[in-house]
């Protein structure tokens, strides 16, 4: 918590372009969720997102996993330090491409979110618009969640369904789920922060 401003501190993790990142950063800066972004942190030195939360005052940092291949403990204590100085009160996961481990998430137990492209519970994992298709499944979406040590498994929080619509291929899915998640995880988030857990629903 930020004593001048008495608002939760947020801190973003991302290991690409960090479009949710950008949209969770700017309903903080707009005044739409009542926090405020303390860190942008991202696990690859090249992830596109750094300059972007650079570019709109928020601070950043980057711990690169290649160094701590096998050690996935000696990564993520590193993290938690960076973390730490930051001041953070919230985590939230905005395509971070790491799994991290039990002893990571249990101090943040309550207050990390992520994001996933699914319905969960259905599609835990990857290639979740490919799965969709082949499932067969008439709508898909994304879910906010909370973090715990079960992969993709914590309370759900809100979710953003759309229509799979004929012809539909995980490229095209993607793009048009992609509009839903940059409205569902700031819109959770502002809940989030003034302790509502009732999950939200959107419609697309």
């Amino acid at each position: 918590m930020n004593p001048a401003t008495s608002l939760p501190r947020v801190a973003i993790l991302i290991s690409g372009g960090g479009s949710n990142m950008l949209s969770l950063v700017r309903a903080m800066q707009s005044g739409a969720v009542a926090a405020e972004p303390a860190l942008v942190l991202s696990n690859r030195p090249d992830a596109g997102g750094l300059a972007k939360a650079e570019a709109l005052g928020v601070p950043t940092a980057v711990v690169d996993h290649k160094p701590f291949r096998g050690d996935r403990e000696a990564f993520d204590a590193a993290v938690q330090e960076r973390l730490a100085q930051s001041g953070a009160d919230i985590v939230c996961l905005a395509g971070f491409m790491r799994i991290l481990t039990p002893g990571f998430i249990a101090p943040w137990e309550g207050r990390m979110l992520n994001i996933h492209p699914s319905l969960l519970p259905l599609f835990r994992g990857l290639h979740t618009h490919e799965r969709a298709l082949e499932a067969g499944m008439a709508v898909h979406g994304c879910t906010v969640h909370e973090v715990t040590a079960e992969l993709d498994g914590g309370p759900i929080r809100g979710q953003a369904v759309i229509a799979v619509e004929a012809g539909d291929t995980p490229d095209t899915l993607a793009a048009r789920l992609l509009p839903m998640e940059h409205r569902l995880y700031p819109a959770v988030l502002a809940r989030f922060v003034r302790g509502e857990r009732a999950p939200l629903a959107l419609f697309g």
